[in-house]
């Protein structure tokens, strides 16, 4: 049976979203801040296939000064189909039209896939200026 990808424009729903989540091993997150932060997009894409969802990628951010692209996933049993490059495409497309000249645009990459986003223009930053995170308990 062929397989037909479609790349619509819209937020996975909040189930959807852990589903992938999950799949991927990045863990489940509270269902009422899963809810506000999607809502919360500045644009996302899924990925659909015979009617479900295999992938998607966010961009969220201030949408003037800083942008940052947000679980950019794709299903493993998907993966290595160009899914994660269309998913790229989208979110760079959407950057191009509304992050000015001088606009931060960051990410937190899983580890091992660094190269993908190099492809895009994006580099790790530099030992002088480390990033931080904290995740909430």
């Amino acid at each position: 049976m062929s397989e037909d990808f479609r790349l619509v424009e819209r937020v996975p729903t909040g189930e959807e979203y852990r589903a992938l989540r999950r799949a991927v091993g990045w863990g489940d997150v509270d269902v009422a801040g899963v809810a506000r932060g999607l809502a919360g997009s500045l644009y996302a894409v899924c990925v659909e296939c015979e009617g479900s969802i295999v992938g998607c990628g966010r961009i969220v951010g201030d949408g003037g000064v800083y942008f940052y692209l947000q679980d950019v996933v794709v299903l493993p049993a998907f993966q290595g189909r160009g899914l994660g490059a269309r998913i790229m495409g989208a979110l760079m497309g959407y950057l191009d039209a509304h992050a000015g000249p001088g606009a931060f645009v960051g990410l937190m990459a899983a580890s091992g896939v660094a190269s993908f986003y190099e492809k895009y223009g994006f580099t790790e930053r530099p030992a002088d200026r480390p990033g931080m995170f904290r995740l909430w308990r």
